[in-house]
């Protein structure tokens, strides 16, 4: 039931027990409809930005939920029941949407009722039954499934769950007598909030009656919960940096949904005002998806892939369901450490771009991981990091068609040992344009497609333990992976705000084919095959392979290290320039290999 109001662009809406609601409409009314719910202590206008972004090409509706904003207020705590705010949410969508199914897009506590609102017990119809398309949520998880998700007493489990009770502390706050309220109208809250979260300062009216929601519902549902199911289309956005929902707590409804995305996004809780296009593109995304997955965004078939490995968890989160569905690319990934990252990376669950100079080398490598993966998980192309046109065309071609990738590890790289007296200027130029530009290349073309993608990421950069411990014998190579190092971390300040992260890894010694195909400048060519030769036997009796390699590098990139050491002498070299730079000095007199 409904009927104009003064205000040009939104109209009331009279809900079941006969409060009205303020409802807001923008874009084509012909378009798909995406109803915009808020949370606490917010308004409809949390939205304002990602509806002025869908309005384009959506018919976007929000609107003040009871108590809040425009819309009336219940007489007392009973009138914040999920029962109700369910049926306010289904009047909203028939007033709005009469005869097409809704978008729904939730946030927080708007999240939490239309979770309740399109989830139902074995048997019985949901109160949108037949009335939703596809549903978004963010930061907001069923409360049911939130009992649920705290009862988990597996060890494994034990650790998400104290998480989130850390996280949760406020709510048990929110549910004490007068003093909450006190909070409120002092100032005190709202100035904490507006502050740490760089929000606008709430209204009194708003948190003073949102604090009804904590007070009917948390007691309700959290004491007797149900495995509530749903069946529609649903997409989780999780904040990684959340203060309030973890990661884990929002994916808890991973079993219980049997149509899922999950995407980890950089960003807080608030995210829906500071990264309004980052939302808008995911809900767009989904909007136009079609049913069974075939023709989706390559963004949003990997986050169905995710989705599907949580179902297997049981909402579990693990390492595997973190890495599945994820894209990589890695350069100089036809042999050694690149070739095994690789290999790591599909053995995670992810796809892998295997890029090389040497097609025989990449084309290896797909076959590798084919064999042990299956079908599908890698492709071949070759490149030359140095030739910057072939690495920005590289970049279009992997975003056009696999996605932007969610992992880029700039790894080719070349050596050259001997003095610097006798390495000459084409030496100097060959290793520079590969060593440094290519991964300048690689961290330019790469790291824009990450950072205007919004949804985080990370670069790692091949350097060395070399380019923190200077020697006679290596300078160019040293120089090259010294500019890396300081590369990667003067990026990771840069792209960070981005949420990208950027490692430099710094492996020692480790057997790889660079060893084999070093050039020792100022030698003939019997020389070099002789210090070849005696350097891979050293590499080789120091036994550290680049599956090692692999593994500390998937571990830095979890860990989100700004600096990776491999070895125990990449670790004691790195402690050692930190505590005794004069040491350090005095050891590169010595002639030694890296």
């Amino acid at each position: 039931m409904s009927h104009s109001d003064v205000h040009a662009g939104t109209r009331t809406v009279l809900t079941t027990d006969g409060l009205e609601l303020v409802v807001e409409e923008r874009g084509d009314p012909a378009a798909p409809t995406v109803v915009a719910v808020h949370g606490y202590p917010d308004d409809r206008h949390v939205w304002d930005a990602v509806a002025a972004d869908l309005a384009a090409d959506h018919h976007v509706v929000t609107y003040d939920v009871r108590g809040h904003g425009g819309s009336g207020a219940p007489g007392g705590q009973a009138g914040y029941d999920l029962e109700l705010l369910a049926a306010d949410l289904r009047a909203v969508c028939d007033a709005v949407s009469p005869g097409e199914p809704v978008h729904l897009l939730a946030h927080d506590w708007g999240a939490i009722q239309t979770w309740h609102a399109v989830t139902s017990e074995d048997g019985v119809p949901s109160a949108l039954d037949g009335r939703v398309a596809s549903f978004t949520s963010i930061s907001g998880p069923c409360l049911d499934h939130v009992a649920l998700f705290l009862r988990r007493r597996r060890p494994r489990d034990l650790r998400p769950v104290l998480a989130q009770a850390l996280h949760s502390w406020y709510t048990l706050a929110f549910r004490l007598p007068v003093l909450p309220e006190l909070m409120i109208r002092s100032g005190l809250l709202g100035s904490v909030l507006a502050r740490s979260e760089r929000i606008p300062r709430p209204s009194v009216r708003d948190a003073v009656h949102g604090l009804e929601l904590y007070r009917r519902n948390l007691p309700r549902r959290l004491g007797r919960p149900r495995p509530r199911r749903t069946g529609v289309p649903v997409q989780i956005l999780a904040p990684r940096d959340d203060a309030y929902v973890t990661p884990a707590m929002a994916t808890s409804a991973a079993e219980f949904a049997t149509d899922l995305r999950v995407r980890y996004l950089p960003g807080g809780h608030w995210m829906v005002r500071r990264r309004p296009a980052v939302i808008a593109r995911c809900v767009r995304e989904l909007v136009a998806a079609p049913r069974g997955g075939d023709g989706e965004a390559p963004a949003l078939r990997r986050a169905r892939e995710r989705g599907a490995a949580l179902v297997r968890t049981g909402g579990r989160p693990d390492r595997a369901s973190r890495w599945a569905g994820g894209l990589a690319v890695v350069t100089g990934a036809g042999s050694g450490i690149g070739r095994e990252v690789a290999l790591r990376v599909a053995e995670l669950g992810g796809r892998v771009v295997v890029a090389d100079v040497s097609a025989e080398g990449a084309a290896g490598t797909v076959a590798l991981v084919e064999r042990r993966h299956g079908p599908g998980r890698a492709v071949a192309e070759v490149l030359d990091v140095a030739d910057e046109d072939a690495v920005a065309a590289l970049a279009g071609r992997v975003a056009a068609e696999h996605g932007v990738p969610d992992l880029v590890v700039n790894n080719a790289g070349i050596a050259v040992a001997g003095p610097f007296a006798d390495t000459t200027a084409a030496e100097w130029h060959r290793i520079v344009d590969v060593n440094l530009w290519g991964v300048v290349h690689g961290c330019r073309h790469f790291g824009a497609l990450l950072a205007a993608h919004g949804e985080g990421g990370t670069i790692v950069n091949t350097a060395s333990a070399a380019a923190y411990l200077p020697s006679r014998s290596l300078p160019a190579y040293a120089t090259t992976k010294a500019a890396v190092l300081m590369l990667s971390q003067c990026l990771r300040a840069e792209l960070g705000r981005a949420g990208v992260g950027v490692t430099a890894l710094c492996p020692g010694f480790v057997d790889t084919p660079i060893v084999a195909a070093t050039r020792f400048a100022g030698t003939d060519e019997d020389t070099q095959a002789a210090r070849r030769r005696t350097t891979a036997a050293a590499y080789t009796r120091r036994g550290y392979t680049p599956q090692r390699v692999a593994a500390r590098l998937v571990r830095a990139v979890e860990r989100d290290l700004p600096v990776a050491p491999v070895t125990a002498e990449a670790h004691l070299g790195l402690l050692a320039s930190r505590l005794s730079p004069g040491l350090v000095r005095a050891l590169a007199r010595v002639d030694g290999a890296r």
